[in-house]
């Protein structure tokens, strides 16, 4: 398998990975910014994907980008109904409308309307790109039900791969936890992945859980709570991603989409030759943080608050 790496020399630096990094918004919603022309450096329209001096001074709407410096990183549990995005569609309510945090943050990969659980919000864009890059085979977990019985069949062909979107899903640990319900831990993300590797078999998925990414969990949080990372998940999610790519990879060939040969042994890529990650997902197999501090405050008699909305989380 051929690998092909965009490098560039260090002076200077896409727009999107600028405004991403200066806490602005996503890569995906800065290219949307320039698309729009709405980033300027030096009273001259900058066009996507165009790249600029890393020292330059950046204009959006005529107002200066001034780099946020705390960097953040949000456990959120995600209730359904909340749609992952920051700009506000229809009447939907996007998850920053929700949490309504004083820092500017942003969505680390998605997670469907109709779902709930683990959702993590951040400042950081390079840190979007190493934890929800499909090539750095990073470990998500899932709690599912569906509506009939599962079988030995469906289990075997859930880990084995399907083929969904003009590909096959990577073999990944799917084990039964009761009649109409499953775990399933996935190292990529395709769009709306297990409903339609469901779907394809025959099955309609009624609810969907993700519990766990990497190191982080749901642990101690209820439905429509947050908190920020505490140290130790920090440490650990350093270590994990010390080697993980943010760079922008060329695919040359290969199938179950994986991007090279090689074996990431830290982020569960021999998952593509077993089927089995590093952490074998069943409950108390793995380390899970404690959780330190909820930021969301809990009322009086020890129920937690309603969001600032008023609404109540659909859980």
């Amino acid at each position: 398998m051929d690998e092909k790496r965009i490098t560039t020399d260090q002076t200077t630096i896409r727009i999107n990975k600028y405004l991403s990094a200066a806490g602005v918004c996503s890569r995906r919603e800065a290219d949307q910014l320039t698309d729009a022309g709405r980033v300027t450096v030096a009273g001259k329209e900058i066009g996507t994907g165009e790249r600029i001096p890393t020292d330059a001074e950046v204009f959006l709407d005529g107002r200066p980008v001034k780099a946020e410096t705390r960097q953040v990183l949000l456990l959120f549990y995600k209730p359904r109904g909340i749609v992952c995005s920051t700009k506000k569609q229809r009447q939907e309510t996007t998850v920053t409308e929700f949490l309504d945090y004083p820092v500017r943050v942003y969505p680390v990969g998605r997670l469907d309307k109709d779902s709930e659980g683990l959702l993590l919000l951040t400042n950081q864009g390079d840190l979007v790109n190493r934890i929800m890059r499909a090539g750095n085979y990073h470990e998500k977990e899932y709690e599912v039900t569906v509506d009939k019985k599962i079988t030995e069949t469906f289990i075997r062909k859930m880990s084995s791969g399907v083929p969904i979107l003009g590909t096959v899903t990577r073999p990944c640990t799917v084990y039964k936890t009761g009649d109409k319900s499953f775990s399933i831990i996935l190292t990529q993300g395709l769009n709306r992945q297990i409903r339609r590797m469901c779907e394809y078999l025959g099955y309609h998925v009624c609810t969907l859980k993700r519990i766990r990414i990497m190191n982080l969990t749901l642990d101690g949080l209820k439905c429509g709570e947050y908190r920020e990372i505490c140290g130790d998940e920090w440490k650990k999610l350093n270590e994990l991603i010390r080697d993980s790519s943010s760079e922008t990879v060329i695919r040359t060939g290969g199938q179950h989409g994986n991007i090279s040969g090689r074996t990431n042994k830290r982020t569960g890529a021999e998952a593509e030759r077993s089927g089995k990650g590093i952490l074998s997902g069943r409950p108390g197999d793995h380390e899970q943080q404690r959780v330190r501090r909820t930021v969301r405050s809990t009322g009086k008699n020890g129920k937690g608050n309603r969001n600032r909305s008023g609404r109540q989380p659909n859980c």
